[in-house]
């Protein structure tokens, strides 16, 4: 069985895309559409007409997709209307605001897709509550577990960030901020910064700042008094956001890879964001969500998390074995033949 990976280019800055092959030792994609920035139907629609012409071209027996970006729902879309079988990995979460971009794009993911691996039993309650057959769906757990186990041990090794840094463990605050409900609103982006600037003289603050929130303190002229007072640094590496991550205190974050990453390495998250698809972290005492509505809010509840002990708690995410289970499946389900048998689509 071979595999073609496509790098649609939803991300394409080097320090947000090449670095992750080679931290992770991949290979180079097969294929890299090069799409880039755009708006949500921009972006979705050229991604949609550029991947229908990869499986146009390769007719796979199955493509294997991921998460809940735009490009997960243009490569879904592009299959199924090809009547190509669609595993959708990381299925099945929910954070019940439809507001948010990739919310649609999950629940239309899941409705289109053949095979649904759900990260935890919150995940299948949610696909079946809306009506998708039992057999369609497997409990594979969480291959960002897999992911956190063997490159965390990778980071321990290799990353400096640590000593290039200057950081003390267990002694800053990390801070990454991204997302569009947060970057392109005016009153929540100052809500956010003005809150974190008024508890910046209490604790180390280090903050990874991505391409669209730096446009954003740009436009808002807000950009010098952050940079003044938290270390701003550029997008790094997974092996080091790893070992950042795993050494902070505390990690505010929108992002919903890092509330699950934060609680892998059992560092208490406030996450700024009007709901979490990751509910089973709240439930658990690990993760806060604090809608960013107010400079005073958002600071009360870093402060606060600041002396938060989370209880011990258990893992809903799997055993860390995630990923040999999905390839089972597919290995099962696949039919193997001259032309690949898989393609996988990422951003």
């Amino acid at each position: 069985m071979t595999e073609i990976l496509i790098h649609t280019g939803q991300h394409y800055d080097a320090n947000m895309s090449d670095v992750f092959f080679r931290d992770l030792d991949m290979a180079p994609p097969r294929v890299n559409l090069g799409v880039g920035s755009g708006s949500h139907g921009r972006q979705t629609g050229h991604m949609l007409e550029a991947i229908e012409s990869v499986l146009l071209r390769d007719r796979p027996e199955m493509l294997i997709i991921y998460g809940d970006t735009n490009s997960t729902l243009a490569a879904a879309l592009a299959a199924v209307k090809l009547h190509i079988p669609v595993a959708h990995v990381e299925a099945g979460l929910r954070s019940f605001d439809m507001r948010v971009p990739e919310e649609v794009n999950r629940v239309l993911t899941d409705h289109v897709s053949d095979v649904l691996f759900a990260p935890t039993e919150a995940a299948v309650a949610n696909l079946m509550r809306e009506g998708i057959r039992d057999s369609r769906i497997c409990l594979s757990g969480d291959v960002m577990y897999d992911a956190a186990l063997h490159y965390g041990a990778t980071a321990d090794k290799e990353s400096r960030i640590l000593i290039d840094l200057r950081l003390e463990r267990r002694e800053f605050v990390l801070v990454t901020i991204h997302r569009s409900e947060n970057t392109d609103d005016e009153e929540r982006l100052e809500a956010i910064f003005s809150g974190l600037l008024q508890i910046s003289g209490d604790v180390p603050m280090v903050l990874p700042l991505h391409p669209r929130t730096k446009s954003a303190l740009s436009r808002k002229g807000m950009l010098g008094s952050v940079s003044e007072a938290i270390r701003v640094i550029p997008p790094v590496g997974y092996l080091d956001m790893m070992m950042i991550e795993k050494n902070a205190r505390l990690i505010v974050t929108d992002s919903g890879g890092v509330q699950k990453e934060a609680f892998f390495y059992k560092v208490p998250c406030v996450t700024l964001r009007d709901q979490t698809e990751w509910r089973e972290l709240v439930h658990l005492g690990w993760n806060r969500v604090t809608p960013p509505t107010s400079a005073s809010g958002v600071a009360e509840s870093i402060r606060d998390a600041l002396t938060w002990t989370p209880l011990p708690a258990g893992n809903p995410f799997g055993d860390g074995h995630s990923a040999e289970r999905i390839a089972s499946v597919i290995q099962r389900s696949a039919v193997t033949g001259d032309s690949p048998a898989l393609i996988s689509a990422a951003t």
